[in-house]
């Protein structure tokens, strides 16, 4: 199955996060690569801003990248009708090595699952006297030829007229609901047309005559012939029955595309089953997956920007195959199988290294892309103002705007407003609204970050803000979980933290005591300011 390379940010993705992946999958797709760009979340008030504004579609949720049962290389045609006999069951089992097989209705509706095992306790244990088939299917599986039909469906008693004497037979009581074997023997023929019996099967290729045949068409009594003997058309006759009567009653074990791999293995190692058929929601049958696919699958590849740790990134990235990295952050704790692209810069965005992969590629920037690329550099770099900066920054800045049309300060500046409004969002909203997770030996801690001008409106309700980061904090087992409010008027911001960690804080930023609230000029860098301050105090306590 052909599936597109996602391009991912980080989780809580910022506008700097998804228009890099924007960005970069039109430059992969121009290069020659299939590939679609996703979020891990929802996407903020700028990013929605920018979007808009640009007229650029927001990118698909991205909930994991693990193998997935449609990522397995099984038999998407391993299926029969319920119609089918059970002698076509069988032969395309056998053919083609299959223990059993999903039955299904027309538009491949799923109705069960029949194993060889199913097939021979019917043989042996079922009615032998009586058939529930199709015209075709009798005629297929005796070897027949078609004499005279008038019904698709055959469903009776069957008899075979091996008796002694005619006049023996004469008594039994036939009628529509009877299936007769018989050789050319002509009294018993006269007899079962009379009684207009469902269908008569000629044996041994033997004649019938043309007043035999105008009776049979005028009473519609269906005719076959065989030049098998009697003996042999009775044992085969029962193996038309259709399928469907022998299809497991109780509910088979099935699984859907979107079933996880791991999820599928844990099932079938509890049932020992070798075969499962592949059903979705709506009843239709995929196929059928056996346990030796299960050998060949293809992982899905991801290609991830602005970030390279393993606790920022999708769910299941280990069953994934990770292609490349392109970031600007420090490198984290992520390992990979194979050798991979990484483009890693000190730059102040990922969109800033994402250009110089245009230039280098010679692919031009379209306007519409240039505008993307110009807002991730100035959210991240709060319009060239943080201290991640880099000269590379502004000259990449210009030459979008350029391309772009857009004037920086007056379209920044516009982009931050709309992205900086708290109406309508809930204290874990703003919290986790652009919020990352750090280790540092034994400890862990979250530092959440909100870019606004209503920063009183947090600060009128403090105190509720650090109970709800106590309890968070207390739940994940954290050291610490701080939202630092931005004024991005200013270029400073508010620190709001767990109550128990104001010593950490104090020592990070060299104030005595700390207080909730407290404004820190200057500070408005998670990357420059605020992560490596806080890991270097949890690095001196232990």
């Amino acid at each position: 199955m052909n599936r597109k390379t996602v391009i991912v940010g980080h989780k809580n993705p910022d506008t700097d996060a998804v228009t890099s992946a924007i960005s970069l999958s039109y430059l992969k797709n121009k290069l020659g690569m299939d590939t679609e760009p996703r979020v891990l979340g929802n996407v903020n008030k700028e990013t929605e801003f920018v979007l808009k504004h640009f007229g650029i579609e927001k990118p698909e949720y991205l909930n994991d990248v693990k193998v997935q049962v449609e990522d397995v290389d099984f038999d998407r045609s391993i299926m029969i009708d319920e119609d089918s006999s059970i002698y076509d069951a069988y032969t395309y089992m056998i053919e083609n090595g299959f223990t059993g097989t999903p039955v299904v209705k027309k538009n491949k509706k799923f109705v069960g699952y029949v194993s060889l095992k199913e097939i021979a306790t019917s043989l042996i244990k079922g009615e032998a006297d009586r058939l529930n088939a199709n015209y075709e299917n009798i005629v297929n599986v005796i070897k027949g030829e078609k004499v005279l039909k008038f019904d698709d469906k055959i469903e009776g008693k069957i008899y075979a007229a091996t008796y002694a004497s005619e006049e023996d037979f004469s008594e039994i009581d036939l009628n529509k609901h009877s299936i007769v074997i018989v050789g050319g023997r002509k009294l018993v023929l006269d007899y079962c047309i009379k009684n207009k019996v469902k269908l008569i099967i000629i044996v041994n290729n033997q004649d019938i005559s043309k007043e035999m045949l105008e009776l049979a068409k005028k009473n519609k009594v269906n005719i076959i012939k065989t030049h098998l003997l009697a003996f042999s058309t009775s044992k085969l006759i029962g193996l038309s029955n259709t399928i469907k009567d022998i299809v497991r009653n109780e509910a088979p074990t099935t699984f859907d595309e979107k079933d996880y791999l791991t999820d599928f293995l844990e099932v079938s190692n509890k049932l020992k089953h070798n075969n499962y058929p592949i059903v979705d929601k709506e009843g239709i049958c995929h196929g059928m997956i056996r346990l030796l696919d299960l050998s060949n699958y293809k992982e899905k590849s991801v290609i991830l920007v602005d970030h390279n740790d393993i606790k920022q990134s999708v769910n299941g990235l280990n069953e994934a195959e990770l292609l490349e990295i392109v970031d600007h952050h420090a490198i984290g704790n992520l390992t990979t199988k194979n050798p991979i692209s990484f483009r890693n810069m000190s730059v102040g965005s990922t969109n800033t290294i994402v250009y110089h992969l245009f230039k280098e590629a010679r692919v031009e920037i379209p306007k519409k892309i240039a505008g993307v690329m110009l807002s991730g550099i100035l959210s991240d770099t709060l319009i060239l103002k943080s201290p991640t900066t880099t000269d590379i920054d502004r000259k990449v800045v210009k030459d979008l705007c350029k391309i772009s049309g857009l004037d920086m300060q007056e379209y920044g500046m516009e982009m931050l407003k709309a992205g900086s409004s708290l109406k309508g969002l809930s204290m874990e909203d703003i919290v986790y609204g652009d919020y990352k997770e750090f280790t540092v030996g034994d400890y862990s801690f979250g530092i959440g970050q909100v870019l606004t001008l209503d920063y009183d409106q947090i600060l009128k309700e403090k105190k509720d803000y650090v109970k709800f980061l106590d309890d968070e904090c207390k739940k994940k087992g954290f050291k610490l979980i701080a939202l630092f409010v931005t004024d991005i008027v200013n270029n400073g911001s508010y620190v709001l933290f767990s109550s128990g960690a104001t010593n950490l804080m104090s020592l990070a930023y060299n104030v005595d005591n700390m207080e909730e609230g407290h404004y820190l000029d200057g500070v408005i860098s998670r990357k420059k300011q605020m992560v490596p301050n806080i890991m270097k105090e949890i690095e001196n306590m232990g």
